[in-house]
């Protein structure tokens, strides 16, 4: 499939292009990965990344904070790749989450089929409305 590996500092600049494409970024979070958690990012066949995914982690827990892929990349897997590298980077009985705009049918899908489990919804959790939560434990 596509190569998937760690972001480096010379990815800073494309990775905050694509964070342009989320309806609610956190640019202060993406500078801040470093210390907070870990980012993967998905290349193109010249190595430059064209989708991310920024995890927060917190212990045996783990939050996905950011996950974008490029409008001209998507459909290719990249979005569920970025996310098996995560699983597999993780620890035995961690325990993974997201939260999920309740509009964002693609996004909600992905996420269930990759094994995560609504928890519950957040009433007015993101600018255009309301939540839904998701877990998934590390098998």
């Amino acid at each position: 499939m596509t190569p998937v590996r760690r972001a480096r500092p010379a990815d800073a600049e494309t990775l905050s292009r694509l964070q342009s494409y989320l309806a609610e970024p956190a640019p202060d979070l993406l500078a801040a990965a470093d210390a907070v958690g870990t980012v993967f990012v998905s290349t193109d066949a010249r190595n430059r990344p064209v989708g991310y995914l920024l995890a927060v982690e917190s212990g045996d827990r783990c939050h996905v904070a950011e996950l974008v892929v490029h409008p001209d990349a998507r459909r290719e897997g990249r979005a569920r790749e970025l996310l098996e590298t995560l699983f597999d980077a993780r620890p035995r009985g961690s325990r993974m989450t997201v939260t999920v705009a309740a509009g964002n049918d693609a996004a909600r899908s992905l996420y269930e089929s990759v094994g995560f489990e609504k928890t519950g919804r957040l009433p007015d959790h993101f600018d255009a409305g309301d939540g839904v939560a998701y877990a998934r434990p590390v098998d």
